[in-house]
């Protein structure tokens, strides 16, 4: 069987304690009990360190593994959804680890308050947006919309500390309805042209891939097409308006 120590617990830092590194525990104290000894040794947080691929990668697993129970049943096409959403970001490797992974962290009963509370302290503002809109296009992975999801989401949101007009923005690259391009700039309709120029300098910058580049370069691809929906409202309002004098921020 594959070695997943080297896979996941190289880049592991601060998911090896607290409840993450319990999940953790429990799945491969049954799946893999030839690991070396110590390699996921159960410690708790200490003080805070950067995140590392490994940290973002189990979290975002749990968390994908939430959303995807919320309606009180796992079915074989959100598999597939999934598998194919990791594909498209993490090569076919990567996924298959990722969604053997997955598979188990589904048949636990997790508790959200407790890995949302370590992902809100062990984690930077930038990489929570980024889970945040990693979660929001899985479950946008079937082109439809499920309000059990998207309230498990909103429940995420909460407990890792997205502040809620963060939460709309992110939510607005999904469900394009009326006003979604104010949104996703976290401006109001009303807003004159020079605020809607800063609101849009403030969120290029909360948005930049560059904030997540050291978790490798599939998650900073990803964060790309983040960045790319903010371009993409701010190209729509201009459009809307009429106005392309303040095209360069």
């Amino acid at each position: 069987m594959t070695k997943y120590g080297k896979w996941i617990g190289g880049g592991l830092g601060w998911a090896l304690g607290g409840p993450i590194g319990a999940v953790l525990g429990f799945i491969f104290g049954s799946m893999f009990d030839s690991m070396e000894a110590g390699t996921y040794e159960h410690r708790p947080p200490g003080r805070q360190t950067r995140t590392q691929t490994g940290d973002f990668s189990v979290a975002l697993l749990i968390l994908s593994a939430a959303v995807m129970k919320a309606d009180g049943r796992v079915v074989r096409s959100e598999l597939d959804y999934v598998r194919q959403f990791f594909l498209t970001r993490f090569g076919e490797e990567e996924t298959r680890r990722k969604m053997l992974l997955l598979r188990e962290i589904l048949k636990q009963d997790i508790s959200l308050v407790e890995i949302g509370g370590q992902i809100n302290a062990y984690m930077a503002y930038a990489e929570k947006l980024q889970l945040l809109h990693f979660l929001f296009g899985i479950s946008a992975a079937d082109g439809q919309e499920h309000p059990a999801e998207i309230a498990a989401i909103e429940n995420i949101a909460r407990l890792i500390g997205i502040a809620g007009a963060d939460l709309g923005s992110i939510r607005s690259m999904f469900v394009k309805d009326t006003g979604y391009a104010y949104r996703i700039l976290e401006v109001s309709p009303d807003a004159g042209n020079e605020e809607i120029k800063k609101a849009y300098r403030k969120m290029a910058l909360k948005y930049h891939p560059d904030k997540v580049s050291h978790l490798g370069e599939e998650v900073q691809n990803a964060a790309k097409e983040k960045f790319q929906e903010l371009n993409a409202a701010y190209d729509t309002i201009k459009k809307q308006r009429g106005i392309n004098r303040f095209i360069n921020v």
